[in-house]
């Protein structure tokens, strides 16, 4: 299938079956931690990469073949190879799959296109956003994610505030933490008082513990880990 991925059994959504919105990597982020590795350059139009049609055919396909899995799906999930938002079809694409599913809904974003309202009426309709959020500063955002020379980091940061006024769902913001990169504590500083402004439901915490295509790309150790967690409040987990 050219589309669907999983279904996958997660802490965090239970079964989960995901969506890729696009064949190929489409990404506006080139960032050092992906698993994916990078295709040397990085997209900003939103168009229909991939059809509406073709990934509604292939979910119809996939829940006829597996009758069973498709009764114990929690969640369908929108995220894949890149970033789901830059597919201009995806608001049809939750309101289609919800119908034919019966599954909550969810939206894993970059945030990049955030601070565009009408990326944010697009994804309203989700059960759970988990959009992330990995530096605050430009040199570190710069470093970490790679972004198109279009995106720009004070958009993202207005882009969550705003979804947050907007979205009456859950909002899971995820941060990944690359020692070296991101978790100075002059870093980890601003963006707990960024995040405190964006106010989610859960921050969840992450460092690369899979191989990533870059090298040399490590994760933040376990303690280090553990005082961010605390320094962010009950809100934050490791995960």
């Amino acid at each position: 299938m050219n589309y669907i991925y999983g279904p996958i059994k997660s802490r965090r959504l239970g079964l989960s079956l995901g969506l890729n919105l696009s064949r190929d990597k489409v990404c506006d982020f080139d960032c050092v931690y992906c698993q994916w590795g990078s295709v040397g350059k990085t997209f900003l139009e939103r168009k229909e990469y991939a059809s509406f049609a073709d990934i509604i055919r292939e979910l119809k396909s996939w829940l006829r073949d597996h009758p069973r899995e498709a009764k114990e799906l929690k969640f369908v999930t929108f995220s894949g190879y890149g970033e789901p938002t830059l597919n201009t079809a995806l608001e049809d694409l939750i309101d289609e799959a919800r119908k034919i599913t019966g599954s909550k809904i969810a939206v894993i974003t970059n945030s990049t296109l955030l601070g565009d309202p009408a990326v944010r009426k697009s994804i309203l309709k989700a059960d759970l956003i988990v959009p992330s959020l990995d530096a605050v500063d430009p040199e570190s955002f710069a470093k970490i994610d790679r972004p198109h020379p279009g995106v720009k980091l004070e958009e993202i940061i207005e882009g969550l505030v705003a979804l947050r006024r907007e979205f009456s769902g859950l909002i899971w913001l995820e941060v990944m933490l690359v020692r070296g990169i991101n978790d100075s504590p002059e870093h980890i500083l601003k963006l707990k008082k960024v995040i405190e402004r964006i106010n989610p439901d859960k921050i969840q915490l992450n460092s690369p513990v899979r191989a990533t295509a870059e090298k040399n790309i490590l994760p933040v150790e376990k303690e280090k880990l553990e005082e961010i967690r605390k320094l962010f409040g009950g809100k934050a987990e490791i995960i």
